[in-house]
């Protein structure tokens, strides 16, 4: 597999990641109480931390060969 392909892959991962961290939030906030909302908004911004961590790493690692 070349570089490109994994860092495609790798930017599909980011991409998915921030999607269910927009997903999770949603739900925590309108459709759950107590300590769960709090447990699936931790984990949503912890998925949207690690999105954020790709894409940074994807954008700026620069074009490939």
């Amino acid at each position: 597999m070349s570089k490109s392909m994994l860092n495609m892959y790798i930017s599909f991962a980011g991409i998915i990641f921030m999607f269910l961290s927009i997903g999770l939030i949603l739900l925590s906030r309108h459709k759950l109480k107590g300590i769960l909302s709090g447990i699936t908004a931790f984990l949503a911004y912890i998925f949207m931390i690690v999105a954020g961590l790709i894409i940074f790493y994807i954008v700026f690692s620069g074009p490939t060969s």
